[in-house]
C-alpha cells in the first residue's frame, strides 16, 4: 500500500502532526470538495437540484451498507450516536423492572439515553472495568432474567479496551438479549459484518474514524427487531409513500427508513460518502493493519521513554486509540505542550490519549515524543 498517496489526500498534515481521530477527524480533501459541491449546486440549483441529492444519499447508504455488511433499507442516517442509540433505547417495549447492562466506563452517549429510563421502572447496571479490560463474564454475572438490552461500544474511548463482540453478540442471541453497539471508535478500522457478528442495533456518527463531518452518521436496526420498536421521530419521511404530501396514509416503512423522519443532513452525508468511498478504496483491513503497526511503534517507543501504556495490547483487544500515563508529567500539561508543538492529542479519564489514522506517519509518532 502506498501509504503516502493516502496522505496527500489530508491537507491538515501541512501544518500538524494530529493523532487525534478517536475524538473530531480532520476532513480528507474529497470531503471537502463533495461538500463544496453541494454548497455550489444548491447556490446555482436550489430545489432543482433534489433528485441528484436523492441519488448521493441512496448511494451514500449503499456505500455504509457495504461498510457494515447490511442491507441498504437496514442503515439509516443519524446526526449523531445518541439519536441512534435513543432510536431503541426510547422505542424498546418495556416492562417496569427490565434492566439494561453496560460498562461503567461507557462515554455517556451510552450511558445517558438508558439512564432516562429509569421513570419507566427499568434499571441500568453499570459493571466496572477491571483495569483496562471489560471482562465478559462480568457483563454476564449482571445479567439475569429480566435483562432485556446489553450495550457496549465496539472500542472504549478512554482505555481503547476492544470488546469481543462476536463473543457478546452470541450470549445475547442465546439469551434473547437486545445486543446494542455504539460502534462510533471502530467503524473505518476494524472490519465488521453484521449478517456474522449477531448485532441487533448500532449508531456511529462519522466525525472520527469515518472522517466525515459532524451531524451525519449511520445507524443499523436488524430486521426482524423493526415492527417490535416502536418508531420514535417519526415524521413525512418514514412512510411508505413519503413524497405524496396531500395524502395522509400512516403506513411506516417495513424497514429502517422509518427512523428518518424529516430532512436529512444532505451536505453532511455527501461529504460522509466522500471518505466512505476513499476508506473502502484502500480497504479497511489495510486501515486496520496500518493503525495497528503504527500504534504498535508509539507503544514501543513511549514505553522506552518512561511512559505506562494503560491500553490492553493483546492482539484480540487492541484498537487505535493507547492511553499512556507518565509518572512524573502531568497529562494536561503533556496535552499542551503537544498542541503548541502543532501536535494534537487528547485527555480522557486522567490520561494522554493518542490515536492516530492510516495516513499518519511513525514521523507523526516521533513529533508527539518529543514533545
Amino acid at each position: 500500500m502506498d501509504w503516502s498517496a493516502f496522505r496527500s489526500q489530508f491537507p491538515v498534515t501541512a501544518s500538524w502532526a494530529f493523532l487525534d481521530h478517536a475524538a473530531i477527524a480532520p476532513l480528507p480533501a474529497p470531503a471537502v470538495a463533495a461538500l463544496t459541491y453541494y454548497a455550489e449546486s444548491l447556490a446555482a440549483n436550489g430545489v432543482t437540484a433534489v433528485g441528484e441529492w436523492l441519488r448521493r444519499v441512496a448511494h451514500v447508504r449503499g456505500l455504509a451498507a457495504q461498510l457494515i455488511g447490511a442491507e441498504p433499507d437496514d442503515v439509516y442516517f443519524v446526526p449523531n450516536t445518541t439519536h441512534g442509540i435513543s432510536i431503541v433505547a426510547e422505542g424498546f417495549p418495556w416492562r417496569a423492572g427490565d434492566n439494561v447492562v453496560l460498562a461503567a466506563e461507557e462515554y455517556p452517549a451510552n450511558q445517558y439515553p438508558w439512564l432516562n429510563l429509569a421513570p419507566r421502572g427499568v434499571e441500568v447496571r453499570r459493571v466496572p472495568s477491571r483495569g483496562n479490560r471489560i471482562a465478559i463474564d462480568d457483563l454476564i454475572d449482571a445479567m439475569d432474567s429480566r435483562t432485556a438490552v446489553l450495550s457496549v461500544s465496539s472500542v472504549e474511548f478512554a482505555s481503547g479496551f476492544r470488546n469481543d463482540l462476536d463473543a457478546l453478540g452470541e450470549i445475547c442471541r442465546h439469551r434473547g438479549i437486545f445486543f446494542f453497539v455504539d460502534a462510533i471508535q471502530s467503524l473505518g478500522v476494524f472490519p465488521l459484518d453484521v449478517k456474522q457478528t449477531p448485532i441487533d442495533g448500532l449508531a456511529a456518527d462519522g466525525h472520527k474514524w469515518l472522517l466525515g463531518p459532524e451531524g451525519a452518521g449511520i445507524g443499523y436496526i436488524r430486521r426482524e427487531w423493526i415492527d417490535r420498536l416502536h418508531p420514535f421521530g417519526v415524521g413525512a419521511f418514514s412512510v411508505v409513500n413519503p413524497w405524496d404530501f396531500s395524502t395522509i396514509d400512516f403506513r411506516l416503512k417495513p424497514h429502517a427508513g422509518r427512523f428518518e423522519g424529516g430532512a436529512l443532513n444532505l451536505p453532511g452525508i455527501t461529504a460522509l460518502g466522500a471518505s466512505l468511498e476513499l476508506l473502502l478504496s484502500v480497504g479497511i483491513t489495510a486501515i486496520r493493519d496500518r493503525i495497528l503497526e503504527l500504534t504498535d511503534y508509539l507503544c514501543e517507543k513511549a514505553r522506552s521513554r518512561g511512559w505506562t501504556v494503560f491500553s490492553s495490547r493483546l492482539d484480540n483487544e487492541k484498537s487505535g486509540i493507547v492511553s499512556l500515563l507518565h509518572s512524573t508529567r502531568a497529562p494536561e500539561d503533556v496535552v499542551k505542550r503537544c498542541r503548541a508543538a502543532r501536535v494534537v492529542v487528547n485527555l480522557r479519564a486522567q490520561r494522554v490519549r493518542v490515536s492516530p489514522h492510516a495516513y499518519n506517519t511513525t514521523d507523526d509518532i516521533d513529533r508527539f515524543l518529543l514533545a
